[in-house]
């Protein structure tokens, strides 16, 4: 039975637990749900003691065979958490997960509960004689990385397990705060929980206090001072940013996004209609910024410093850049503007 991550807890609540529990995905907020959940209901039906298996290539398959024979000394019950690192486990792993599981699933005691967990895996896997086999007694679930709404209605719903009440405008500026990164998402909603209670509603503008808060500091400050004309300043949060380890990737898109809505807010202007911030999410602290970068940016400006990044994001893909951060750097400045006829991308 195939079981979604969000799901997976009123399950447990509704139904015994499985003999075997399979867990693949790419996406560690949601697995670490779904293992603490089961972890947990485990405990609470006497199965004290976990044992803990990693088949690498060190591991020798005979060991899942002994633990799951085993009586253990503390408990007649026993818990295994069983990894596969590459989601495959290989022609003797294959025959073995097979048969354990029969075995399993054929045992009238229900002593024996077998997590086998692993990454993201497609459909050769799904489709793999041993994986029909194991999953016909199993819950499946796998842990998809969430993005735009979904992320939205997950931390919607974190939040309110918290006792956090968001803003519809919070949640949207929280994804975009973690990029679909729900382990940072959580622990924003972990902050959030020391400085506000459930009675107090938490708007985008009480979101961007709380990450500004932040010792370190992020891309979304870099941007603010980029739109603001703040180039020097800019350029300062910049190189820190590559001391902290930011892919220039990611600095590079934030760049690109706020060009794209740049040219956005030109074209409301160009129709002579008022600029529906709400609606771009460009909400109201950075409204300002958005308004000072478009007195200084023309709309055939914009369109060239689109066009550089562009070929810069080319540039980033398909070859090495010896000083990325030079380049991004140089690609700030355009939003002063500078002076966009004789730029070069070359750093």
């Amino acid at each position: 039975m195939q079981i979604k991550p969000n799901q997976f807890s009123s399950q447990l609540e509704k139904q015994p637990l499985p003999p075997v529990v399979l867990l693949f995905g790419d996406e560690p907020q949601q697995k670490l749900d779904v293992i603490d959940a089961l972890r947990s209901k485990a405990k609470s039906e006497g199965f004290e003691e976990r044992q803990t298996l990693t088949a690498d290539a060190d591991f020798e398959w005979s060991q899942l065979i002994e633990a799951t024979q085993t009586m253990s000394l503390f408990s007649d019950k026993t818990y295994i958490e069983l990894t596969l690192p590459t989601g495959k486990p290989g022609t003797q792993g294959a025959k073995v997960l097979s048969e354990v599981v029969q075995s399993l699933n054929d045992s009238q005691s229900a002593d024996t509960l077998l997590l086998i967990q692993g990454p993201k895996i497609g459909k050769d896997v799904q489709n793999a004689k041993w994986f029909k086999s194991v999953s016909s007694a199993a819950w499946f679930c796998h842990c998809y990385e969430l993005q735009g709404n979904q992320a939205q209605q997950w931390i919607q719903q974190r939040a309110q397990q918290k006792g956090l009440k968001l803003s519809v405008g919070a949640s949207a500026l929280l994804v975009e705060l973690s990029e679909g990164n729900l382990l940072a998402a959580n622990q924003e909603l972990e902050k959030l929980m020391l400085r506000y209670d459930e009675s107090q509603l938490i708007d985008e503008e009480k979101i961007s206090q709380a990450t500004v808060d932040q010792s370190r500091f992020t891309v979304f400050q870099f941007t603010d001072e980029v739109l603001g004309g703040n180039v020097q300043r800019a350029v300062k949060i910049l190189y820190r940013l590559e001391s902290e380890g930011i892919e220039p990737n990611i600095v590079l898109w934030s760049l690109v996004k706020e060009a794209q809505l740049l040219e956005q807010c030109w074209s409301y202007r160009a129709r002579n209609e008022q600029i529906p911030f709400t609606k771009m999410r460009i909400w109201a602290s950075k409204q300002s910024l958005y308004n000072s970068a478009l007195m200084r940016l023309d709309a055939p400006r914009i369109r060239i410093l689109i066009q550089h990044l562009q070929d810069a994001d080319t540039m980033l893909k398909s070859q090495a850049i010896e000083k990325p951060f030079v380049l991004l750097s140089h690609l700030a400045l355009l939003f002063l503007p500078a002076d966009l006829e004789h730029f070069s991308l070359i750093a």
